[in-house]
């Protein structure tokens, strides 16, 4: 049977999976991360949830279709809130808001287990994410950008440290990207258009405009 290949966004999310982990991935839609995950050999063990039959019902046809029902179980599940936390090593949570995410990741009761790997991709407020993030306690480990269907995506590594840090505004939008390389310039550049334009109705965004053009010497 032939095999599928991930998009830009979701290869980036593999790529921050460790080999050997139990998987879970909130937000599955048609299971093509887990999916291709086992077939590569990168994890034997998954699950599968979304919040809606629907997505649901595209997994499992994916997940047959590669016979893999005995490797990957698909739960009806809002956020983590049916996962335990033996359940999983690694967590993506992709493909939604960042204030959702944030209200996933404070909804579920063992999240701020250390140990645990949560790889995140936030379509829209990265920065509501981060300050979450930072607040209680979670460190952005490693942070990359993508391009995908002429759209600019970031993915996270993050995890729990118990560690409280005060960050700056700047942060906030820039994360732990590197500037120097070509993707990662890509989405800031992106990141500085949008805050632009938002600075029309809001001077107070100009100081952290200036900052980020300086730091990451766009």
């Amino acid at each position: 049977m032939r095999l599928f290949s991930l998009d830009n966004r979701l290869s980036l999310c593999a790529s921050f999976i460790r080999k050997g982990a139990t998987l879970a991935d909130i937000g599955t839609d048609h299971a093509y991360l887990p999916v291709w995950l086992v077939l590569h050999g990168v994890i034997n063990r998954a699950l599968a949830c979304d919040i809606n039959e629907g997505p649901l019902c595209s997994g499992l046809d994916t997940v047959n279709r590669y016979e893999l029902s005995d490797n990957i179980t698909l739960r009806l599940s809002d956020g983590l809130k049916k996962v335990n936390s033996t359940e999983a090593d690694d967590i993506v949570i992709a493909g939604m808001g960042g204030e959702l995410i944030s209200k996933i990741l404070n909804d579920c009761p063992w999240a701020k287990t250390k140990g645990k790997h949560y790889i995140l991709q936030p379509m829209t407020k990265c920065e509501v994410l981060i300050k979450y993030l930072y607040e209680n306690g979670f460190e952005i480990i490693e942070q990359q950008a993508c391009e995908c269907d002429s759209k600019h995506y970031t993915v996270m590594l993050v995890e729990y440290t118990g560690d409280v840090k005060q960050i700056d505004e700047s942060f906030l939008y820039t994360g732990k990207l590197n500037p120097s390389d070509e993707q990662s310039k890509a989405y800031l550049k992106h990141v500085l258009s949008h805050l632009q334009k938002r600075s029309i109705g809001n001077k107070e965004l100009l100081p952290v405009i200036g900052k980020i053009k300086g730091e990451c010497n766009l």
